[in-house]
């Protein structure tokens, strides 16, 4: 199962990452930065999102650091360790 784990998290950095780099103007991207307007949210803790795993690692720049493949790739390895020191 800790493989697993690991494997889902290297595999969502790399889908995070090639989300990113796209330009030709599909929705991906913009998913991934959608917030609603409409709804009351409740009195509690914010919602995590899917980003933010990836913006503690790569901070609020993660867009633009995963346009350098060679930086994406050893954050990569520090965003994979968060998740095995964890388990």
């Amino acid at each position: 199962m800790f493989e697993r784990s690991v494997e889902e998290q290297e595999l969502k950095w790399q889908w995070a990452g090639h989300i990113a780099r796209r330009t030709d103007g599909r929705w991906g991207l913009k998913v991934l930065e959608w917030r609603p307007r409409t709804e009351k949210r409740s009195v509690s803790r914010p919602a995590r999102r899917w980003t933010d795993d990836i913006r503690r690692v790569a901070a609020s720049r993660w867009r633009q650091a995963s346009q350098d493949r060679g930086l994406w790739n050893s954050l990569r390895k520090t965003f994979v360790q968060q998740w095995t020191s964890i388990g």
